[in-house]
């Protein structure tokens, strides 16, 4: 049929140039699989350097609690708030988190201070999913806002304290970094670890962090990039 009398393509344009079809074999299709374990937040990479990823914003109550440092809440606020949800901190060290609020979000408050106990309801939703830090020290008081429906939970505990095991207990995931021998052995008998892993607590790495559920436990190393480590210093234990 020749190019005047062809009938064109309704609703398809013109028809364009032929190429060979792209094929692979059954063995081939795993280069094409991608090193990410969840969907959500990179919070660091694993042993073999693979990214380890937290689904952070969820549809049922989620508690984390996290024994570490300053360092390593502050990364995961700014990289929780970076998946687009409301970060709000509640604190008794407000200097501490001013400036780390102050940059986050270009202009946009996405991460605000309370005091502790001032946390007001949040409104979480699907649409606009919240984190809550607690950085309220060695025995934060219950809080008057509770892991919900879209409204995580983060407690950050510096060391092992005597509300540690009520908060490990019932959270659905616990990060430890680097402790004391003493509550290393305590935090094995809590959590079941192996003595290669129990003994390994005190020996951690600044920004590395075994990051405990119920039926799975994996060491992270969280690595900053560069506007974090402009905002908030390079990893570090202690503050």
């Amino acid at each position: 049929m020749s190019a005047s009398t062809a009938k064109p393509r309704i609703g398809f344009g013109l028809v364009g140039p032929r190429r060979d079809r792209h094929a692979m074999s059954l063995d081939q299709l795993a280069a094409l699989a991608l090193p990410v374990g969840d969907d959500g937040m990179v919070i660091g990479v694993d042993a073999e350097g693979r990214p380890a990823v937290l689904g952070i914003n969820r549809p049922t109550p989620y508690d984390v609690t996290l024994i570490g440092g300053l360092w390593t809440a502050q990364v995961l606020a700014l990289r929780a708030a970076a998946t687009g949800a409301r970060v709000t901190v509640e604190t008794g060290r407000a200097p501490a988190w001013t400036t780390l609020a102050q940059a986050a979000g270009g202009g946009q408050q996405c991460i605000s201070l309370h005091d502790v106990g001032r946390v007001p309801p949040q409104g979480a939703s699907a649409g606009s999913p919240v984190v809550v830090v607690r950085d309220c020290g060695m025995r934060p008081p219950r809080g008057r806002v509770v892991s919900g429906p879209w409204q995580s939970v983060l407690t950050l505990l510096p060391y092992l304290s005597p509300v540690a095991p009520r908060l490990m207990e019932k959270s659905g995931l616990v990060g430890i970094q680097r402790v004391s021998p003493d509550e290393a052995r305590q935090i094995g008998r809590i959590m079941h670890l192996p003595q290669a892993e129990t003994e390994a607590l005190s020996t951690l790495a600044d920004g590395v962090t075994l990051w405990c559920t119920p039926r799975d436990r994996q060491f992270v190393m969280t690595q900053p990039t560069d506007a974090e480590t402009g905002l908030l210093g390079s990893a570090r234990r202690m503050d």
